[in-house]
């Protein structure tokens, strides 16, 4: 490796918004973040920031209808056919 061109890699201190921290290694120093492993949703089970609702039902309502017509239209092909 090349001397001087590498940053300082020194001891850093991660603050998460729910109080967690998390003693390493950076090249930035300390900082904070929103959202840690610790109270992220996929890690702990709970839904507790991320809001979903409503999206299934949009998508039927965007998506659902054309479905349903090539649905019906192969039903009606196929009774046509009989």
């Amino acid at each position: 490796m090349k001397r001087g061109i590498h940053p300082t890699y020194k001891p850093s201190r991660i603050e998460c918004a729910c109080g967690n921290v998390v003693e390493t290694y950076s090249t930035q120093g300390d900082f904070k973040v929103d959202i840690c492993s610790a109270c992220h949703p996929f890690y702990t089970g709970k839904q507790k920031l991320i809001d979903s609702a409503g999206r299934i039902d949009r998508f039927n309502r965007k998506y659902g209808r054309v479905a349903k017509k090539a649905q019906d239209k192969k039903a009606a092909e196929a009774s046509a056919t009989k």
